[in-house]
């Protein structure tokens, strides 16, 4: 089954100790509610810097702010998955597909 990486964009901290755990009860029943096509329930990253050609820079608000990896059959499914996830009342997401090497 292929995987599929969700990356979490931005996202607004919660004001208070009541919000966040309310946050991460919601987080934690959508994350056992994927059973088996979860394979990473999460990794959060720290703030990173953006490199290129001309240097290192800071990121916007916007930026990478975490991951999990899930199995699905298809994109469509990977979509499904991702737009039941609570993130999205604080920040956005990307979904694509993990292609392997060989």
């Amino acid at each position: 089954m292929p995987k599929y990486v969700i990356a979490y964009l931005g996202g607004k901290q919660a004001a208070t100790a009541e919000t966040r755990a309310a946050q991460m009860a919601k987080w934690k029943a959508w994350v056992d509610g994927l059973g088996h096509r979860m394979a990473n329930p999460g990794t959060p990253l720290g703030q990173g810097k953006l490199v290129t050609m001309d240097g290192v820079s800071e990121r916007g608000p916007n930026h990478l702010t975490g991951f999990s990896i899930v199995l699905a059959d298809d994109m469509d499914a990977a979509l499904e998955i991702a737009q039941a996830c609570p993130f999205l009342e604080i920040g956005t997401i990307e979904v694509a597909e993990a292609i392997e090497m060989h």
